[in-house]
C-alpha cells in the first residue's frame, strides 16, 4: 500500500465527506493504493455515523472511536498503530489542508529520500492576534530548542516514512513536536514545503491558550527529555555533585573553624554556615536519588496508550 492518511478530529461532521471525496480524487487521480483512517476524538455531533456510512460504502475508509476526548496526540497513536501504507500522510479535518498536496509530499518521501516532510503554512487565514502569533513564538522557541529548523511545527499536514511513525512516542501535546521526536529517535533528514492554507469553512478552531499553554510545557519537556532522556543520572547527578560539595566545603570550614581557628566562639548549630552546608547536602542527595529512579524509570517498560477505543471499523 502506497498511503495511509491518518485524520484526527473532533466535531468536524459538516467536513467529513466533502474532505473524503477531495482526498478520494487526488488518489485516484494519481493511481495509489491507499487507505484513510479517520480518528473521532470524542465527538458529541455525528462525526462517527457519517464515518460509519463512509466506511460501508468505500472499503479504503477506515474509523477509531475513542470513549471521550483524549486529544490530538493520542489520537495519531493511534492511527499511527494501524497505517499500513508505506507512506504516512497526518491532515486536519477542517479542510484547512489541502489533499492536493499530497502528491508531492508522497514524492519527497519515496524519491528524495526524507524521513520527515513538514508542511509551512506560508500565509495563513487565522487571526492573527488569537492564532498567528502564538504559532510564530511556538515555532520560533522550537527552532531555538530543538536544533529542527522548521518554520512552522504546527502544521497538521506531514508526511512521514513508515518506520518513523513505527519508532516514536506520542504523548502529551507532543504532536506539534514530532519532527523533533523522529531526529532523536535518529532520523535526520527532515525537510520541510510551503503548503496552501485554506479559511476554515465551518465550525469553529479549537486552538485556545490552555493549548497554547500546555504546548509550551511541552515544549520544555521535549527539550529537557531529548539532551538528558537516555541518561538521566546525567542531569540530576552533576547537579547532586555540585549541591554535595557545596555542602562538604561549608562543612569542612565549620570544623577547621572550631577545632582550631576560633574554638572558643559560638556553636556550629548557631552558625548560618551550618544549615546552608546541611541543606545542600540534603538536596543533594535528592538529586541523586532523582537521577537513580529516573535511570530505573527509563529501564521499566514505558506504554503510551492512554486512550480507550470504543469502536474501531
Amino acid at each position: 500500500m502506497n498511503l495511509s492518511i491518518i485524520i484526527p478530529l473532533l466535531n468536524e461532521e459538516e467536513s467529513l465527506n466533502e474532505l473524503y471525496h477531495w482526498i478520494a480524487k487526488v488518489m485516484q487521480s494519481n493511481g495509489y493504493l491507499y487507505e484513510v483512517i479517520f480518528i473521532d476524538d470524542g465527538s458529541t455531533d455525528k462525526s462517527w455515523e457519517i464515518i460509519t456510512k463512509l466506511a460501508y460504502d468505500h472499503s479504503e475508509v477506515k474509523g477509531i472511536r475513542f470513549l471521550e476526548n483524549f486529544g490530538k496526540s493520542q489520537a495519531l497513536h493511534a492511527g499511527f498503530a494501524k497505517a499500513e501504507g508505506d507512506v504516512i500522510i497526518t491532515m486536519d479535518a477542517d479542510l484547512q489542508d489541502n489533499p492536493e498536496e499530497i502528491p508531492e509530499l508522497y514524492l519527497m518521501i519515496t524519491n528524495e529520500g526524507y524521513d520527515l516532510v513538514s508542511g509551512w503554512k506560508k500565509v495563513r487565514y487565522d487571526s492573527k492576534i488569537a492564532k498567528n502569533l502564538p504559532s510564530k513564538l511556538f515555532n520560533f522557541a522550537a527552532r531555538k530548542t530543538s536544533g529542527v529548523q522548521l518554520n512552522d511545527f504546527n502544521c497538521g499536514l506531514k508526511a512521514y516514512k513508515k518506520e518513523v511513525i513505527k519508532n516514536i512516542e506520542v504523548t502529551g501535546e507532543m504532536h506539534r513536536y514530532i519532527p523533533v521526536l523522529a531526529k532523536n529517535a535518529g532520523f535526520s533528514k527532515i525537510g520541510e514545503k510551503v503548503v496552501q492554507h485554506q479559511a476554515r469553512k465551518y465550525g469553529d478552531t479549537k486552538f485556545g491558550m490552555e493549548r497554547f499553554v500546555r504546548g509550551f510545557l511541552d515544549l520544555i519537556t521535549i527539550s529537557f527529555i531529548s539532551k538528558f532522556g537516555k541518561r538521566p543520572m546525567h542531569f540530576f547527578g552533576a547537579w547532586g555533585a555540585v549541591m554535595l560539595m557545596v555542602g562538604f566545603l561549608f562543612a569542612f570550614y565549620l570544623g577547621i573553624d572550631k577545632l582550631f581557628i576560633n574554638p572558643t566562639g559560638r556553636l556550629i548549630t548557631e552558625r548560618p554556615q551550618f544549615y546552608i552546608s546541611l541543606t545542600a547536602m540534603i538536596i543533594g542527595s535528592q538529586f541523586f536519588v532523582a537521577g537513580f529512579l529516573g535511570e530505573l524509570i527509563l529501564r521499566s517498560k514505558k506504554d503510551s496508550k492512554n486512550y480507550i477505543i470504543k469502536e474501531d471499523i
